[in-house]
């Protein structure tokens, strides 16, 4: 790995997957569309990287262990990044379907159990930025994903996004107070503005660079 995306002399082939943050609009008729979010920033800071995006909005952990095997399974990835868990707690309280953090991490190690191939992982801590009265309702459920998405990354030896408290730390340096720091990122509390996306990029390319093992080793540790 290099900070250009080359190793050995070969473009690394980065896969991310995930919920309508990673999607960024992209055009989804388009392998190649990225959309305009954080990925489009990070395959512009890694010109040497073949970078490919699959995340769907809307998504929770069981939809991406639904669309698996289509959009996953035959990418063969060098490093694959994960990036899901905001919407399992969201349906909780616009849909009443709520996602516990037991199921929710079931459906996760079911996920990293059919990684492709052997390639390094990323996981991605989902984050909220309350911006109204009843989102902070929605913290306590959303740290049961955050707390799984930790462990498992350090069962796993993947290298971890830490959205939630960057993010946080970040709007509270950006307003002056209230909601304003978190509207600046996150409007709806949920998807990036493109400061909020630059963020995002900054920390998944800290995480990228600081190295991970790849999914033999985690086979071996999340069966221990």
């Amino acid at each position: 790995m290099t900070s250009s995306g080359i190793t050995g002399g070969q473009a690394e082939r980065l896969v991310f997957v995930g919920d309508s943050i990673t999607d960024a609009g992209r055009d989804r008729a388009d392998a190649g569309s990225l959309g305009d979010g954080y990925v489009s920033l990070v395959a512009a800071d890694l010109p040497g990287a073949e970078v490919r995006n699959v995340g769907i909005g809307g998504d929770r952990a069981v939809d991406l262990e639904a669309r698996w095997e289509r959009d996953v399974a035959g990418t063969a990835p060098d490093v694959l990044s994960v990036y899901v868990g905001v919407n399992d707690t969201w349906r909780r309280f616009d849909n009443d379907d709520p996602t516990s953090a037991e199921d929710f991490e079931a459906t996760y190690l079911r996920l990293l159990d059919r990684v492709p191939g052997s390639p390094r992982l990323v996981l991605v801590e989902p984050f909220l930025l309350p911006v109204r009265p009843e989102q902070h309702d929605w913290l306590d459920d959303l740290a049961g994903k955050r707390e799984v998405v930790a462990r498992l990354a350090e069962q796993a030896g993947a290298a971890l996004v830490p959205l939630h408290s960057l993010l946080t730390a970040a709007a509270d340096a950006t307003g002056a107070g209230g909601t304003e720091g978190a509207v600046a990122l996150a409007p709806d509390g949920v998807h990036p503005t493109p400061a909020g996306s630059r963020i995002i990029a900054d920390a998944w390319l800290a995480a990228y660079r600081s190295g991970a093992q790849t999914i033999v080793d985690n086979a071996a540790r999340l069966g221990g």
